[in-house]
């Protein structure tokens, strides 16, 4: 009864009277044990566990049922859990259902899948807690795909998913994401009245459509509630928090919220004034310190996210010092504002008097370093996270990835698609950042293979599979697979649709771009971007049009003009011969882009090609007066899985002598091939 009351003073009162009982009995160490779970003591909990077993007293399936799911947060939880578990089967409780269940709920919390799923099979009976646990388990572990087919399972049995059920179903099609599987439980909901009255579920549905960017729906079940409880509006503020699009739909349900606010109500308040501007961050911010929520560390790191997301690096760099409580996910945000910034040495000193890291701070100084092309810190740092414990998750394995597409190294692309294979991580997006990899190190074999036996193709891999065409010069078979896509009732995005007018552009497929070019607004009712309108001007250019491609970039929409457009009818001019249309090009580029040597260059060949010494000249002049050098040529070749990277006129290298004594013995070859070639002829 004293249990009951709840509390550290009510469980003393509750452990005295238990202890006052001359003839405990199975029943009344169970009742105190319970009361201990119940009031979240847990490491008290296992102690009383103890302590019966070495009075004499033999617990029973209920006993360990109860003891079980807990043992995970205490010390030395993994440890207790085996001895537990050793204890049911030594004393034959290990084939009654709800030990099982206990056990599967244990173990998915130590992430222990495979004891997880050796209990889930050896079961001769399973009733819903059973199912709903291993469900549970897969989405608490990241298995989302797996946990999806074991719901096909559940049904396959007769036995009714409940709420619980679908709540674990709709996080792990969240997670995927996979929209129509999570439409798809909506409808069996809807069809279900007996589940429409279930709150917490339908919360869970409003959640889902807000993970997966589909506010209108989210809004639609959110209206479908009956029986709105706080944790229902601050799931439909949270989808308004997503996007600046819903600031003032945000802001009205904000006014007609008839619950008080909770610490999460001021966490989206917090998130969403990131997208009104500094102004209204720094209100919030003025607010919290008036209320006294920024003494609370979630809503502290939430203003630090804020300042962050608003680009005001300076504001978050001072309310980072002076914010005296600081965990892991303070750092962390920290990492990420000078990483958006490119504060490498900033950062560094952040992660090296981090106390303790996660695995999200070393994924943020991983991209960090991939980002700035220091691949080899990178690896370095990919390596060490492992050596300190830690697995690489889908994030780690995307941001090394892009350091192996600097390396153009197939072999390093390989072990990231093996880890991924043994790790079983699934993420469309990790599909397609491999299927990527692989295209840029030159093995479009592999990538196809990727795209083939991906179960579920989305926008991604098939952005990433024409890309891959696309970069491989392949433009027809990119527009045949863009056509299949459509017949998917695939909705394109400008990625895939600049992809696709870049590959008809180096393919030389004019007509096929233009129409292409026509359907972004006619067909798929998409606004060109200014990638869009630079993909025209290459194309037409390339293809030798060069006045139509002038004429085109004169006439982009002023929101539309960009550099690369203007950089690409400059390069064709070179390609042509062009000077006039050239020299137009380059007046525009030197004023868009006045640091970039490239256009100076190109400018002084075109010039020099035509023999306009003069017009040479003068570009010459103009870049020594902005001082203004070109960077030495590099490349790298990969052999016996070792690098070698070689720069214009470099004498560094270790093999320099056999190197450069092979350069000219192959040299001479193609004089001396030449010269007989010319003989040759004359002879003929």
């Amino acid at each position: 009864m004293y249990a009951k009351f709840g509390g550290s003073r009510a469980m003393d009162d509750a452990h005295r009277a238990f202890s006052s009982i001359r003839c405990k009995d199975v029943v009344s160490w169970n009742s105190i044990i319970a009361g201990y779970i119940e009031n979240g003591l847990c490491q008290e909990a296992v102690v009383l566990f103890g302590q019966m077993i070495s009075q004499g007293f033999l617990p029973n399936y209920s006993t360990v049922a109860n003891i079980l799911p807990v043992c995970s947060f205490t010390e030395f939880g993994r440890y207790y859990g085996k001895e537990v578990h050793g204890f049911a089967v030594r004393h034959g409780l290990e084939m009654d259902i709800s030990v099982c269940n206990a056990l599967m709920i244990h173990y998915s919390k130590l992430f222990e899948m495979k004891a997880l799923e050796a209990i889930f099979a050896s079961m001769g009976v399973r009733d819903i807690v059973t199912w709903n646990t291993a469900i549970a388990g897969y989405v608490m572990n990241g298995y989302h795909s797996r946990a999806l087919d074991l719901f096909q399972g559940l049904l396959s049995t007769g036995i009714a998913p409940d709420s619980v059920s679908f709540i674990s179903l709709l996080t792990a099609c969240a997670q995927l994401p996979d929209v129509r599987a999570g439409i798809g439980v909506h409808g069996y909901i809807f069809r279900r009245p007996v589940l429409l009255q279930e709150t917490s579920l339908l919360n869970a549905l409003v959640t889902f459509y807000s993970q997966c960017d589909r506010f209108d729906d989210a809004f639609r079940a959110f209206t479908d509630i009956l029986n709105k409880d706080l944790i229902s509006w601050n799931a439909i503020l949270s989808a308004c928090a997503n996007s600046e699009q819903h600031t003032e739909e945000f802001f009205r349900l904000l006014g007609e919220m008839c619950h008080q606010w909770d610490s999460v109500t001021v966490l989206n308040v917090i998130r969403m004034s990131a997208f009104c501007g500094i102004k209204r961050v720094r209100e919030a911010h003025g607010w919290s310190l008036r209320v006294g929520y920024t003494g609370e560390t979630s809503a502290a790191n939430a203003i630090l996210d804020a300042y962050v997301k608003c680009g005001c690096s300076q504001d978050a760099s001072i309310f980072f010092r002076n914010h005296a409580v600081r965990n892991i996910v303070t750092d962390n945000i920290m990492i990420s504002c000078y990483m958006k910034n490119n504060c490498i040495e900033d950062a560094e000193v952040i992660f090296n008097h981090m106390a303790e890291k996660d695995l999200t701070s070393w994924n943020l100084m991983i991209q960090l370093y991939a980002q700035n092309d220091m691949d080899d810190q990178a690896f370095s740092l990919f390596n060490h996270l492992q050596s300190e414990g830690l697995k690489p998750d889908i994030v780690s394995i995307t941001s090394i990835l892009e350091a192996c597409i600097h390396l153009c190294s197939v072999q390093l692309v390989r072990q990231c698609h093996a880890y991924r294979l043994r790790a079983s991580l699934e993420d469309i997006h990790l599909e397609g950042a491999l299927l990527d990899a692989y295209s840029k190190c030159g093995n479009i074999t592999n990538a196809y293979s990727i795209f083939q036996v991906s179960p579920k193709k989305d926008l991604v891999t098939f952005t990433a599979m024409i890309g891959c065409y696309a970069m491989h010069g392949m433009a027809e078979q990119a527009v045949e697979l863009f056509s299949k896509m459509l017949k998917l009732d695939i909705r394109p995005d400008h990625v895939v649709l600049t992809t696709l007018l870049s590959a008809c552009s180096h393919a030389g497929l004019v007509d096929a771009g233009i129409k292409i070019f026509k359907s972004i607004r006619d067909i798929h009712r998409v606004k060109p971007t200014a990638e869009h309108y630079a993909c025209m001007v290459d194309l037409l250019a390339r293809s030798g049009r060069l006045q139509d491609a002038y004429m085109f970039a004169v006439d982009m929409p002023p929101d539309a003009v960009n550099a690369n457009a203007w950089g690409s009818l400059l390069g064709a001019c070179r390609v042509h011969g062009e000077v006039e249309i050239g020299q137009l090009a380059a007046d525009r580029l030197f004023s868009m882009e006045a640091g970039n040597i490239g256009n100076y260059v190109i400018m002084s060949n075109i010039y020099a090609a035509d023999e306009k010494w003069d017009g040479v000249e003068n570009v010459r002049k103009l870049m020594k007066s902005k001082d203004m050098k070109k960077p030495a040529g590099c490349s790298w070749i990969e052999v016996d899985k070792t690098r070698h990277l070689f720069i214009a006129t470099d004498v560094k290298h270790q093999d320099r002598s056999c190197i450069y004594n092979m350069l000219g013995s192959l040299y001479q070859q193609m004089k001396d091939t030449q010269t007989q070639n010319m003989r040759t002829m004359r002879s003929m």
